[in-house]
């Protein structure tokens, strides 16, 4: 099961890498340097990609298993791996077996999950023994998603994704919608439409239903199949949203046979899943 812990954690684990959503997700500012000031909460949900890993006595850095499109050196993963061995002056190579789940442009953090699966799976193979805020850091310049998937619990984020207040979710179902577009997130950000000055809020005055997603319109006038997606999904549930800069779209339901029944109604060509919230990320603990 995807949200189920690695046991035993060594070379032949297989290692989840699990998406999250974006619960509400407000842009407060802009720093000088371009980078967005961003308030979010994360949630970890038990939808995952799943990695493998191979040592090598080589000190290569190789994807056996390269994703089409992408050349493996702008991979996140190959990243991650060649920044944790640059930062910790190691000499051991590794093999990365990825088996994709999670959609590319999909607003589900799918390339910053795995590229944190890397650092948390071969800080621990590799016994370099970094501490979560040093793998934070590092995660940092990999994408500003990544740290909270090293961070591994379910948070408000702040800034440009590296401060974290942990929340306390509730047990609860997700439908998520596919549309069969990717959404590149630079667009998103990048357009002169987008809002730039939602005011802030304090971590302690989120609830769950509070906020908006600032990216959302932007999102849905630029990719029709989102908007299409999301008016489907909110004339069967009002509090559905985007996720992340999408594609996909979401809503949360109390009871799983609830979701169920929205899910079977899901019309040809428009792809769709449950999922259920987790606790914390299934790497949690190591």
């Amino acid at each position: 099961m995807a949200g189920s812990p690695v046991s035993p954690l060594n070379w032949q684990s297989i290692w989840p890498a699990p998406a999250k959503l974006n619960l509400f997700l407000h842009v407060v500012g802009r720093r000088a340097d371009g980078y967005h000031l961003l308030q979010t909460v994360f949630r970890f949900i038990d939808r995952a990609d799943q990695l493998r890993f191979e040592p090598r006595p080589d000190g290569q850095i190789v994807l056996a298993t390269p994703t089409p499109g992408v050349a493996p050196e702008s991979d996140l993963t190959v990243r991650a791996a060649r920044l944790l061995q640059v930062a910790t002056h190691g000499r051991q190579g590794v093999s990365i077996h990825l088996e994709k789940n999670l959609p590319m442009g999909g607003g589900l953090g799918g390339g910053s999950s795995d590229a944190a699966t890397v650092l948390l799976a071969l800080n621990h193979l590799w016994q370099t023994k970094l501490a979560r805020p040093a793998l934070e850091k590092l995660g940092v310049t990999l994408g500003a998603d990544v740290p909270v998937f090293v961070h591994g619990r379910n948070s408000f984020a702040e800034g440009v994704g590296e401060r974290f207040t942990a929340v306390d979710l509730p047990a609860a179902t997700y439908l998520v919608l596919h549309p069969a577009v990717q959404v590149p997130t630079a667009a998103i950000f990048g357009a002169p439409e987008l809002p730039r000055a939602t005011p802030p809020m304090r971590p302690a005055e989120w609830r769950p239903g509070v906020g908006h997603n600032d990216l959302q319109a932007v999102a849905c006038a630029r990719f029709p199949a989102v908007a299409e997606a999301l008016a489907w999904l909110k004339a069967r549930a009002p509090g559905a949203m985007m996720t992340g800069s999408g594609a996909c779209v979401f809503a949360e339901f109390p009871r799983r046979s609830e979701a169920a029944a929205v899910l079977a109604e899901l019309p040809a060509g428009l792809a769709g899943w449950l999922a259920e919230g987790l606790a914390e990320h299934p790497l949690a603990k190591i």
